[in-house]
């Protein structure tokens, strides 16, 4: 099994596809690092020895940010505009949708649960 930025990588898989496990590698991303490192698209990841695995370590570490680093820097974003006290900062304050959705109706996974002011009879 090979490990990349803290995660196994599943085993079986292209490796273009198994490094979209990874927090912050999505397809053209995976699609880059694979060029970068100059391995055969089509590899799995059970036949990936480990220098390839050594190269693919490399390409992410020099040029992506993933995983917690990139986890920390999305929550300290999201910390500076709920301290800036702006618009989008009080939306992620009330656990609002943030980016234009209407709230009147749906928005129930920012909102969570229905919450039922009188009891049904």
């Amino acid at each position: 099994m090979v490990r990349i930025a803290g995660v196994d990588l599943p085993r079986n898989k292209r490796l273009e596809i198994a490094l979209t496990y990874i927090y912050g590698i999505g397809r053209t991303s995976a699609q880059e690092i694979v060029e970068k490192a100059k391995i055969p698209a089509n590899t799995k990841t059970d036949a990936l020895d480990e220098q390839s695995a050594i190269k693919v370590r490399e390409v992410i570490d020099a040029d992506y940010l993933v995983e917690g680093d990139l986890r920390k820097d999305v929550v300290m974003n999201i910390k500076r505009l709920m301290d800036l006290g702006n618009y989008r900062g009080r939306r992620h304050r009330r656990g609002l949708p943030v980016r234009g959705q209407r709230t009147s109706t749906n928005a129930r996974t920012r909102k969570g649960p229905k919450r039922n002011l009188m009891k049904k009879k």
